[in-house]
This record gives C-alpha cells, sequence and structure tokens, in this order.
C-alpha cells in the first residue's frame, strides 16, 4: 500500500509539474506579443510554444509518454503528413505571390 501512495505521489507531482510549465509558456506567449515583433516572427515563436504545449498535453494528460511503439509509429506518420501538408500549402502560397499562376 504504500508503493501505490508513493506512485500516485508521484504521478502528481508530474501534473503539477506540467501544469506549472503550460502556465509559464501561456504567459510567454502573451508576453511576446509584447516584444512587437514582426509578424512572419511573431508566428513562428507562438507555433513554436503551442508545439511544445501540445507535447506535454499529449504525453502527460493523454499518456502517450508510457505508450507502446506502435503509437509512436502512428503519431510520426501523422506528423509526416501534416509537415507535407504544410510544405504544399506553403509552395502554394509562394507560387500565387511570385505570379506563377496554375488556372488559366
Amino acid at each position: 500500500m504504500d508503493t501505490h501512495a508513493h506512485d500516485v505521489k508521484k504521478e502528481a507531482r508530474a501534473y503539477i509539474v506540467v501544469f506549472v510549465a503550460l502556465l509559464a509558456l501561456t504567459v510567454i506567449t502573451v508576453a511576446v506579443k509584447y516584444l512587437h515583433l514582426k509578424l512572419r516572427e511573431a508566428i513562428t515563436v507562438a507555433l513554436f510554444i503551442a508545439t511544445i504545449k501540445g507535447s506535454l498535453v499529449a504525453c502527460y494528460f493523454m499518456h502517450l509518454i508510457t505508450e507502446k511503439k506502435l503509437i509512436y509509429t502512428v503519431l510520426t506518420l501523422t506528423a509526416v503528413f501534416l509537415a507535407g501538408l504544410a510544405i504544399l500549402i506553403l509552395l502554394g502560397y509562394h507560387h500565387t505571390q511570385s505570379g506563377v499562376h496554375f488556372v488559366s
């Protein structure tokens, strides 16, 4: 019974640390607004912070940190497809901005 109580305390401590980290990252996100960065830089910083926050939520609150290899394979495949779609969108945007249009 003592081991179970120790495990619960350890898990609760991890949740509290993650919660504090999420709060800190939220404060940092708001603080970045007051740095008056260029739009592209602000979006990059915001997406970087959001990625860290999303990873913390997925790993600890969705318990993906203790999952098996198959879950990580599916997650990696999803991330690859997401990156591919983002690249296609950016390439399409770049082509429209450069005056190249594919529609006659």
